[in-house]
């Protein structure tokens, strides 16, 4: 459920018709996935810190630099 959640809202924001609007819901889910790694790594193992929230940080960091034509 978890991935499928992650996967419907970065395609949701691909295919959005306002590129802004898109920006901002890639952000959103992106953004929920990087918390929820924090919220995990201190309430259950550091590993998750670098399994899920680094992943989803280094993602939105190329999600903004494509969005501004870096």
């Amino acid at each position: 459920m978890y991935n499928g959640f992650l996967a419907a809202g970065l395609i949701w924001g691909l295919v959005h018709q306002d590129p802004f609007f898109g920006l901002q819901i890639q952000l959103f889910f992106l953004s929920c996935i990087f918390v929820a790694g924090i919220f995990g790594a201190i309430t259950s193992s550091k590993k998750i810190l670098f399994v899920q929230s680094v992943p989803s940080l280094i993602t939105i960091i190329f999600v903004l630099f494509n969005y501004l034509g870096l």
